[in-house]
């Protein structure tokens, strides 16, 4: 029995492994000229070599192939500070192209890529619809006028100024309040009004269903009288008409100047020499000829990011707000405490420190304005990223529609994209900062009343 077991099993015939029906090369699978026409604006206006390899994952870090058999999607690229749900359904439902998003949306090594991830959900449906992801990063804290330059700029006014209207909004940004009582009687919405968009009023429809807009409070008992609770909508930093009414006299510094072999490298990519040790690098120290009032920096920042509800401020101990005057500021985007903590400045501003960094600075007799982190980054993307990156991309469209129309083999969906002469970059209007403001009204503590000292 056993020999003839054998010998039916050596004479089987041998199984072969299913042919997938394989349609193309891997090869012949195009990335969109429109993609390649993008990531190459990023790079030459922040090269990739400034960028903080220590930490940092910046560059395209999803890549959508080009299907034919897919509808286009627009020549438009749509800027944010995070890549949330949100904002990937944005790009989706506007048929966006490529979504440039400052905070790198893969920073550390993916074991798997599933739909149970929230992050990794978004990066399967925006693959699926055809849309790329380039994060710049700390690359683009690093330039000149950078994320760095811009939060000085706040602070002092703009030295050369070609494009005032790139600094100045019509209206301060969307401001959604909900006001509750012990009743759990909602008081009218206060409003304000917002930079007008084709899907302002879609987001405004969904107001109720925002927990920050939403007042669940009014369901829970016990709650004073006297005490009104204020929710404020995390909204676009824009700032308001007032924003740099008049430059500061100073002089300006990098804290920590990018490596030479990285300013080398940014200055052979771009065939330029624009990066130095002078102007290229993490953070930027101010220095003012004249010692300015806190009170007149805090209104020029809170113009700037279109006057929210709050930002938290510290002082030292025993100091009044008013009398504070400022010589020195350190600026960092994001969370800045490693890079400003040896500066000593008088004011550091940045998105956010921890506890005892900020005692740290109070206790030596320094102060801190911090706007929360991604609201010190935020206002860049509308206030110089948009405006440079469209022009960027502009000129480099129509150079990689010239290249590209005269090879053979396109197919036709490839030759109607190259026919299409038209470039958008606009600005996520659902990113925003995970934290709002809860501002409570009529308590029997008063708040301190600041003099806005000018602006």
């Amino acid at each position: 029995m056993l020999r003839t077991s054998l010998s039916r099993a050596i004479s089987a015939p041998k199984l072969r492994a299913p042919q997938l029906p394989i349609r193309r090369k891997m090869s012949s699978y195009h990335v969109s000229p429109f993609t390649t026409a993008v990531v190459s604006s990023m790079r030459r206006l922040y090269p990739e070599a400034l960028a903080d390899k220590s930490f940092d994952n910046t560059g395209l870090l999803l890549e959508a192939p080009f299907l034919p058999s897919r509808p286009r999607n627009r020549n438009s690229v749509l800027l944010t500070i995070d890549l949330t749900r949100a904002v990937a359904e944005e790009a989706i439902e506007n048929n966006h192209s490529v979504v440039v998003a400052y905070h790198p949306i893969i920073f550390r090594p993916l074991k798997y890529i599933t739909t149970g991830d929230s992050q990794q959900l978004s990066m399967t449906l925006l693959l699926a619809h055809g849309i790329s992801v380039y994060c710049p990063h700390t690359a683009v804290d690093t330039v000149p006028d950078g994320m760095a330059d811009w939060l000085c700029d706040i602070v002092t006014g703009k030295l050369e100024d070609p494009e005032p209207e790139a600094y100045a909004a019509a209206s301060p940004p969307s401001e959604t309040e909900v006001t509750t009582s012990e009743s759990g009687s909602e008081a009218p919405s206060k409003t304000s009004t917002r930079p007008t968009s084709p899907s302002a009023a879609e987001h405004d429809n969904d107001a109720m269903t925002d927990p920050f807009t939403t007042p669940k409070a009014k369901m829970r008992l016990a709650r004073p009288s006297h005490v009104h609770r204020t929710y404020s909508k995390p909204s676009l930093p824009l700032p308001t008409d007032d924003f740099h009414a008049n430059v500061i006299s100073h002089t300006r510094s990098v804290i920590t100047p990018s490596p030479r072999a990285a300013i080398d490298a940014a200055n052979q990519f771009t065939g330029s020499e624009n990066y130095n040790t002078s102007n290229t690098g993490a953070g930027r120290l101010i220095e003012f000829s004249t010692p300015q009032p806190l009170t007149l920096l805090i209104t020029r920042i809170a113009h700037a990011i279109g006057l929210p509800k709050g930002f938290a401020v510290a002082i030292p101990q025993g100091k009044n707000l008013g009398e504070i005057n400022v010589s020195s500021v350190a600026t960092c985007p994001g969370s800045g405490g490693g890079v400003v903590r040896g500066t000593h400045a008088d004011l550091i501003f940045t998105g956010e420190l921890s506890h005892h960094e900020a005692l740290a600075v109070t206790e030596r007799g320094g102060c801190v304005i911090t706007l929360f982190h991604s609201n010190s980054e935020r206002g860049y993307l509308w206030g110089i990223m948009k405006d440079r990156l469209e022009r960027e991309v502009e000129s480099e469209w129509a150079k990689v529609r010239s290249e590209e129309s005269g090879k053979r083999g396109l197919s036709e969906e490839l030759k109607q994209m190259l026919k299409d002469e038209s470039v958008g970059v606009v600005v996520s209007e659902r990113d925003r900062d995970p934290y709002g403001i809860v501002v409570l009204d009529d308590t029997a503590v008063e708040g301190q009343k600041i003099d806005e000292g000018g602006t």
